[in-house]
């Protein structure tokens, strides 16, 4: 990696007249190079030539006139063949708070990780040369950032208020990926390959030694990661006119970007990924004293699943009740549905994923299978004693009822039983 040009910051005119609102006449921002910016702005190029400088010169001017926060732009060429690095390199001569970083591989995201890995800034942001967006968006992405109240930002060209103009290939091609991405990886936020996003550096820092991708799907994955470890995605509508001359190969993005779904989609499912123990390091205090972070969404979770096992067991009940008896039904019933139901907490209430430890949590959630059978029996041995001609339907009744307490006392069990699988998976 080669790094030229002398790094350095913005001084914004409004952060000056905030100093000193009675001065009216201040001089021209300045760059002060003996502090790091609050924000580092990565414009990622490969053959860009045409574009490369007035995309600096706008973006400068506007990082310098009214723009609160300091800043420093970074160029960040990737292996290009043109004349981008010798211009790049002029504009960092030219003009103060530009940088430049020469990566001999290409991919976006490869240029990213590289940058924001080795900032000192407060926040790090990227833009596609095109300037498609508006950089009015940009304060809106930065200031949640910089407050502290969210972790990631992204630019969002789907939501409802976000005005853009494209083709309908391209419009189509989004968001067919975007709906991928909810089905396959349960992605929640909106606009995956918008190239306008922001992070805290520290927790980029986090977030950038897992993710494995260079190129394209770099954005994806990082974002999948961020959602997966209980981070704050903020989203910002945005104005976004599409660029017609644009390079990028369409097909084979696309291609390369249903590959790395199936690769994340493949690491969450063996638990070959450490989210657990990223989630612990970098999520939130619980909100209120006693109640574990992610419990709520456990309960929900853990509620739906109960429902299942609960239908499964009265028809299991049912059907084995006439020729084995209400006992022997009960036994067969609870152990069937407690396996199955042991397996689908584990996978999708608690957030555990791979066979480690699968045996050993199958056995201790029989353990809890083994109180709920007492109870049950119990209720069926008290309901017999007292009333020997009990319908079937009434001993269903008086099991549903025994099962709902057992219920209770198997969702703190099951909290216990997984309790070394790293932090709660966040609601």
């Amino acid at each position: 990696m080669t790094d030229t040009a002398t790094a350095s910051q913005v001084t914004p005119a409004s952060a000056q007249r905030a100093a000193n609102p009675a001065d009216s006449a201040l001089p021209a921002p300045t760059f002060d190079p003996a502090r790091n910016p609050v924000l580092e702005v990565v414009v990622p190029v490969y053959n860009e030539q045409n574009d490369l400088a007035g995309c600096v010169r706008r973006l400068h001017d506007f990082l310098g006139n009214g723009f609160p926060f300091s800043a420093r732009i970074v160029i960040a060429d990737n292996a290009s063949t043109d004349r981008t690095l010798e211009i790049a390199k002029e504009l960092a001569a030219e003009l103060s708070g530009v940088r430049v970083v020469h990566l001999d591989r290409k991919g976006r995201g490869r240029a990213l990780r590289t940058v924001w890995q080795e900032s000192q800034a407060q926040v790090v942001a990227y833009m596609d040369v095109d300037l498609s967006t508006d950089l009015n968006g940009l304060l809106p992405l930065i200031a949640p950032l910089v407050s502290g109240h969210s972790d990631l930002a992204i630019g969002t060209r789907l939501a409802k208020s976000s005005r853009v103009v494209r083709g309908p290939k391209r419009e189509i091609i989004s968001r067919c990926y975007n709906l991928i991405l909810r089905a396959s990886l349960q992605a929640r936020f909106s606009d995956a390959q918008c190239g306008f996003k922001a992070m805290r550096t520290d927790v980029a820092r986090q977030l950038l030694p897992l993710v494995e991708d260079g190129e394209w799907f770099f954005d994806t994955e990082l974002l999948v990661l961020a959602e997966r470890s209980g981070l704050r995605i903020h989203e910002v509508p945005v104005d976004w006119i599409d660029d017609p001359d644009s390079t990028v190969d369409i097909i084979d993005t696309a291609r390369k970007d249903l590959l790395g779904v199936w690769r994340l989609g493949r690491a969450f499912t063996t638990g070959s990924l450490p989210i657990n123990e990223l989630r612990a390091a970098i999520g939130r205090e619980p909100l209120v004293e006693g109640v574990p972070l992610g419990m709520v969404g456990q309960a929900v979770r853990f509620g739906i699943i109960g429902v299942v096992s609960t239908l499964t067991y009265m028809v299991l009940y049912l059907l084995l009740q006439p020729w084995a008896g209400a006992q022997a039904a009960n036994f067969l019933s609870l152990l069937i549905t407690a396996i199955g139901n042991t397996a689908a907490n584990r996978a999708f209430t608690f957030g555990v994923r791979g066979t480690r430890n699968v045996v050993s949590h199958q056995l201790q959630g029989l353990a809890i299978f083994m109180f709920a059978w007492l109870l049950t029996s119990g209720s069926l041995f008290a309901l017999h004693r007292w009333a020997p001609d009990a319908m079937v339907h009434v001993e269903l009744v008086v099991l549903v009822i025994a099962n709902l307490v057992a219920t209770l006392c198997r969702f703190v069990g099951l909290r216990w039983v997984f309790r070394d699988a790293g932090a709660d998976r966040m609601a």
